[in-house]
């Protein structure tokens, strides 16, 4: 009697990188693996959100820094869509708020572009079985913070225009609050991030992932 018995179905990958030589990295790793294909790619957020939805592949690796739509806000259209979607972050970009922030939005895994063909690939399999992958020094980030207290929305947009270089009466006219407010959420975020003054707070802020 002959065997019958369908293959297994192989893990479909798509892939949203705005380097083209990324993907092309990313592309020959997986052709070299027989549980796996590539089903397609993209170029930025707004084009992975269409091809997730033509293409409902097993595992999305996805960069954050992109145009049109940034990594992000594309988690956040995939999994509103598409609950159970599996999406690996694979970036440059560190900070333990950044990837707090990407995990809380629905992705599986987040890894640095630094991590080898070998750990994306046990990343892309371990999420099938529900495991969460975080590189290591991104973990450590983590655990360190965990017991600090992040920023608020509002202290996040006093921030945003401290960093573009806006005084304290120039923010509170962009953002309807009196100078007093701004100086005291101010002094708000320097505790929380444990900053010498406002510089400080920025370059610590951007270091972190609160700010890109």
């Amino acid at each position: 009697m002959s065997d019958t018995s369908a293959a297994p179905e192989k893990i479909r990958i798509l892939i949203t990188d705005d380097h083209p030589a990324m993907r092309q990295g990313l592309t020959s790793a997986i052709a070299r693996e027989p549980d796996m294909e590539l089903v397609g790619e993209a170029a930025d957020g707004a084009e992975a959100i269409e091809r997730f939805r033509q293409l409902r592949p097993t595992v999305a690796l996805l960069d954050l820094q992109m145009p049109r739509v940034d990594g992000l806000e594309a988690i956040e259209a995939i999994r509103k869509e598409f609950p159970d979607a599996n999406i690996i972050v694979l970036t440059s970009y560190p900070g333990d708020a950044r990837v707090m922030r990407a995990l809380t939005l629905g992705a599986t895994s987040y890894l640095l572009k630094s991590a080898t063909l070998d750990e994306i690939i046990h990343a892309i399999r371990a999420s099938l079985t529900g495991r969460h992958v975080v590189a290591p020094e991104l973990a450590y980030q983590i655990a360190l913070h965990a017991a600090a207290d992040n920023l608020t929305a509002r202290e996040l947009s006093v921030l945003r225009l401290a960093a573009a270089g806006k005084g304290n009466k120039t923010i509170g006219d962009e953002l309807c609050v009196s100078e007093d407010t701004v100086k005291s959420r101010m002094r708000s975020i320097m505790a929380k991030l444990g900053a010498h003054d406002r510089t400080h707070a920025v370059m610590i802020a951007v270091q972190r992932g609160f700010l890109d």
